[in-house]
């Protein structure tokens, strides 16, 4: 999807949320998705959710920073009917352990480090992840 032309890549996009609403590993699927998108260092300041950019928007900008790969996850998911009562909220961590600062993607109660790969339950945060901001992230229409 991310070599073609923006009407071309917004085309895949809703197909492949299509085929979210049916698949047996949607979130691995998105994780997926999104690591073969062009990455770029900083594109999007996560600290300041004014400057961040609409779904659309990040379609069409087609650079993914590691903060805008959590975007494109969210929306991707929110976007679909299977999680559209679902509640999204982006953490930004800082990891204590490795001195590292993570953008978590929590989906109810399922949390998604798109870093790693990872996926689990909120209630299993490490203990050395400490939360240094919360956006609850609006329905989408």
């Amino acid at each position: 999807m991310f070599d073609k032309k923006y009407e071309q890549r917004l085309s895949c996009w809703s197909n492949f949320r299509e085929k979210l609403e049916s698949s047996d590993t949607p979130i691995q699927d998105t994780l997926e998705f999104y690591n073969k998108a062009p990455t770029v260092s900083i594109h999007t300041d996560p600290w300041d959710n004014n400057t961040w950019p609409t779904p659309w928007e990040l379609v069409k900008e087609n650079q993914y920073c590691d903060f805008c790969r959590v975007l494109g996850l969210c929306y991707s998911l929110q976007l679909t009917e299977r999680f559209s009562r679902s509640k999204f909220e982006i953490h930004i961590v800082i990891d204590n352990k490795n001195s590292a600062t993570h953008y978590l993607l929590y989906l109810d109660d399922l949390v998604v480090n798109h870093a790693n790969g990872e996926q689990f339950h909120a209630n299993k945060l490490p203990t050395f992840y400490e939360t240094k901001k919360i956006y609850s992230m609006d329905a989408l229409q």
